[in-house]
C-alpha cells in the first residue's frame, strides 16, 4: 500500500501570506462579521429577536438525547431549529429531517461539512500528528469546532439568540461546542439541558430518557440492551457509556463497526486501502477529560492511523532534526488546544500557522504493509528529502571527514567530564567530613 502525501503546505505559500494579510478571509472572521450584521440589523429595529420568540438552534444528532432535548426545549416554549452536520457519518439524513420534523422542529438544516472537515480540521491534525495522551487520535474533538462553527452561522442567519446542544454535564463535548459558541459569537445564550436541574431531575439517567421517548413515540437508534453513545464521522467512531462504563467490562464482539477483530484479520501481510478489513486503528483507553475526571472511550480510526503512520515517516525523512523538535513541542499544544475546546483562540491560530509552517518541505510517498492490527512501513521517496545516501553509506566518505568527529565528541563530553569532576569532589569532601 502507498500513500503520497502531497506538500499542500507550498502549494499554499502564497493564500497563506494573503491570509496574513487579509485576516477578514479567516472563517472566524466571518462568523463575527455576520454577528456585527446582525447587531447593526437588530439596532435599527430590522429584525425581531424578541425574547417571546425563543427561537434555538439545537445542535441535532437523531439519537436519543438530542430526540428527547428537542421535545423537552418545545415543552419549555422555544421554537427549536434543529440543525444536523454531515460529517461522513452514515445517516440517513432524508429520515433524520423527518423524525426532526415530527418531533417539532421549525426548520430543519442539514448542512454538507464533509469538505471542510477534511481540509480545515482533519488536515492540520493529520500535519500536526496531533494525539491526545499517546493514544487517541481525537476523531470528536477535531469534529466538534466545525459542527459548533456552522451552528452559529445557522443561529445568526436565522436570528436566533439561542444555541443548544446533547452533550453531558460531565464531558468534554460541552467544553469544545460553548467555546465556539463563544468565540464565534460572543452575545448568545447557550441552554445545556444536561446542566440544568429542571432537566436532569427530570431525566436522571438514559433510562429515564428511554421512558420519555417510549412514551411520546421516538424511534431510536440505540436500544437498552445496547445503551452505549456513538460519534461517527469521516475520521473515526467512538463508543462510550453504558456497560463500558466498568473498566473491566470488555466490549462485546458486536460493539465495533469500522474495523475487523485483529484476531479475525487476514493471516499474511496485506497492502490494502481497506485497513478496518485488518483490525487497524482499534483502542480501547481510558483518558482524562478537560473537567477533571477519568473516563473510558472504545475508538476505531482506521484511516487516521494509517495517515498518522505514513505522516511521521515522511516528516522524519524531509524535516531538519531542530525543526522537528520544535514542531513536535508545538504538536503537543495543538493537541491540547483541539481535545480541550481552544480552536478558536488566539494560541490555537498561532500554533496552527506554525505547524503549517513546518510543512513547506514535507512531501513525498510511502509504502505499507497492513497486518493483524498493526501498521509497518516498508519504504519511503521523496524530491524533498533530507536524506542523503552517499554522504550516510558506510563505503564512501565523500563529503564527511571522519576524523572531525573525534572534536565533535569530546566537546560534546565537556560537560560529562566536568559533571564526574565534581561528584567525585563532593564525594571526597563527604568522606573527610565522615
Amino acid at each position: 500500500m502507498a500513500i503520497k502525501l502531497t506538500n499542500q503546505s507550498r502549494e499554499s505559500k502564497t493564500a497563506r501570506r494573503k491570509k496574513l494579510d487579509k485576516w477578514n478571509n479567516h472563517p472566524r472572521c466571518r462568523v463575527l462579521a455576520e454577528v456585527r450584521v446582525v447587531l447593526s440589523v437588530r439596532s435599527k429595529g430590522i429584525l425581531n429577536m424578541s425574547e417571546d420568540k425563543k427561537t434555538v438552534v439545537l445542535a441535532y444528532s437523531g439519537g436519543l438525547d438530542t430526540s428527547c432535548i428537542l421535545l423537552w426545549l418545545k415543552e419549555q416554549g422555544y421554537e427549536v431549529i434543529a440543525f444536523m452536520a454531515d460529517v461522513g457519518q452514515d445517516e440517513d439524513f432524508e429520515e433524520a429531517r423527518a423524525k426532526a420534523t415530527k418531533l417539532g422542529a421549525k426548520k430543519v438544516f442539514i448542512e454538507d461539512l464533509r469538505e471542510e472537515f477534511v481540509k480545515e480540521f482533519i488536515f492540520p491534525a493529520v500535519q500536526a500528528n496531533a494525539i491526545y495522551e499517546d493514544r487517541y487520535l481525537m476523531g470528536t474533538a477535531v469534529a466538534r469546532p466545525c459542527i459548533a462553527r456552522r451552528q452559529v452561522q445557522i443561529a445568526l442567519r436565522e436570528g436566533a439568540e439561542y444555541v443548544s446542544h446533547g452533550a453531558t454535564g460531565k464531558g468534554n463535548d460541552q467544553v469544545r461546542f460553548e467555546m465556539t459558541y463563544y468565540a464565534l459569537y460572543p452575545g448568545v445564550k447557550v441552554i445545556t439541558p444536561w446542566r440544568l436541574p429542571e432537566f436532569y431531575d427530570r431525566f436522571k439517567g438514559r433510562k429515564d430518557l428511554f421512558d420519555y421517548a417510549e412514551q411520546k413515540g421516538i424511534p431510536l437508534p440505540v436500544t437498552p440492551k445496547k445503551p452505549w453513545s456513538i460519534d461517527a464521522n469521516l475520521m473515526h467512531i467512538s463508543y462510550e457509556s453504558g456497560i463500558l462504563e466498568n473498566p473491566k467490562t470488555m466490549a462485546p464482539d458486536d460493539l465495533y463497526c469500522f474495523t475487523t477483530d485483529p484476531k479475525s484479520a487476514p493471516d499474511e501481510f496485506f497492502p490494502s486501502c481497506c485497513s478496518g478489513r485488518h483490525g487497524v486503528g482499534r483502542i480501547d483507553i481510558v483518558e482524562n477529560r478537560f473537567v477533571g475526571m477519568k473516563s473510558r472511550g472504545i475508538y476505531e480510526c482506521p484511516g487516521g492511523t494509517i495517515l498518522r503512520a505514513a505522516h511521521l515517516d515522511i516528516e522524519t525523512f524531509t524535516m531538519d532534526r531542530e525543526l522537528r523538535k520544535i514542531k513536535q513541542m508545538l504538536a503537543g499544544k495543538f493537541s491540547e488546544q483541539v481535545y480541550y475546546g481552544y480552536w478558536y483562540s488566539p494560541e490555537g491560530d498561532y500554533v496552527r500557522f506554525c505547524l503549517d509552517k513546518s510543512q513547506d518541505n514535507v512531501e513525498g510517498k510511502v509504502t505499507l504493509d497492513l497486518f493483524k492490527g498493526n501498521v509497518y512501513i516498508k519504504s519511503r521517496e521523496s524530491k524533498a528529502s533530507l536524506y542523503n545516501e552517499e554522504l550516510v553509506s558506510m563505503d564512501t566518505i565523500t563529503g564527511y571527514n571522519p576524523q572531525d568527529a573525534a572534536g565533535f565528541i569530546r566537546i560534546n563530553a565537556l560537560r560529562l567530564r566536568e559533571h564526574s569532576r565534581l561528584r567525585k569532589a563532593l564525594n571526597k569532601g563527604e568522606e573527610n567530613g565522615a
